[in-house]
């Protein structure tokens, strides 16, 4: 049998030209937002690079600040400077001590608060006031507690046996800061957790509780496994805020005593304001900015992981 040859003509659909690519155009909101982005990079850049640029030099001030290029001295000092080190050691004792102590504390007392029915809302009131006090104020008041002639601190310390001067030992002075530190903010991280165990499901803990579950393994299993998101979020604002920790330590006790307190932030301000040393200073500050950006990262990589950062 002859097969006949298909002779129709085959239609090719035309081609389209291929789109250039389009430049994205700055809108209106762009335009309307560009001066004061301009103006907050410029206030942000040109700072940082004045302060890069006096880490590498000597600062006079007599007859006008003038920069006198000394190379890697600034660095090498950083780096040689025994003092130095140990005012790092203590900021990261201190960091440590504060933030341990206020997540373990304000989780607690957000599992008390988040159990009262009648008058949560007064007491949450009551126990957020140290919040919202400036924190040279919180330094006055533990300065005034812990005075030895008429603190009230200091009092029922000497009753209980301790007679010396709470801010005039290096062990007791440290403490006391710490503390400070932990009532101040420890309402905080209270408040976000609280808020975070609004959204555990009722249900799931009612059926762990059928199940004989105890209070200890629905907080370990149940509990916390929900709210650990939330109490990494807390966990970041407070870490952010203790590397920079300064006022209520200089109003108490100024670094002392022997230096028991001085941690980095009260050592940038002796070396920048007190012997004018600006070129270390700067060095000093460079380094605290690496600090904070690496904890930030390492903060902002934990939530990427669990999916909060999209």
């Amino acid at each position: 049998m002859a097969h006949v040859a298909d002779s129709s003509p085959v239609l090719h659909r035309p081609t389209r030209p291929q789109a250039a690519p389009r430049h994205r155009r700055i809108g209106f909101e762009g335009t309307m937002m560009a001066p004061g982005l301009i103006l907050l990079a410029a206030l942000s850049i040109v700072p940082f690079l004045a302060l890069i640029a006096m880490s590498f030099s000597r600062v006079r001030l007599l007859g006008g600040v003038r920069l006198q290029p000394v190379g890697v001295r600034n660095w090498a000092r950083f780096f040689t400077d025994a003092d130095m080190w140990m005012s790092w050691l203590r900021t990261v004792v201190f960091f440590v001590l504060t933030v341990g102590l206020e997540m373990l504390f304000g989780v607690a007392l957000a599992l008390c608060l988040h159990r009262v029915l009648r008058g949560r809302n007064l007491l949450l009131s009551l126990v957020l006031l140290p919040m919202f006090a400036a924190p040279s104020i919180v330094g006055l008041l533990g300065r005034y507690l812990t005075d030895s002639t008429f603190g009230l601190y200091a009092w029922v310390l000497r009753s209980l046996g301790f007679s010396g001067d709470i801010l005039g030992d290096p062990t007791s002075a440290f403490a006391a800061v710490v503390l400070m530190d932990v009532w101040e903010w420890t309402p905080l991280i209270a408040l976000i957790t609280l808020a975070g165990l609004a959204s555990v499901p009722q249900t799931v803990r009612e059926a762990a509780a059928v199940d004989g579950a105890s209070f200890w393994m629905t907080l370990r299993f149940i509990i916390l496994p929900s709210i650990s998101n939330v109490l990494l979020v807390a966990l970041l604002i407070r870490s952010m805020d203790a590397i920079r920790y300064f006022d209520i330590i200089w109003v108490t006790t100024n670094g002392g005593p022997a230096d028991a307190t001085k941690i980095v932030p009260i050592r940038l301000y002796e070396t920048a304001f007190r012997f004018f040393d600006l070129g270390y200073a700067a060095a000093i500050g460079l380094a605290m900015l690496a600090f904070s950006i690496f904890i930030a990262r390492t903060f902002v990589r934990l939530l990427d992981t669990r999916g909060l950062t999209r």
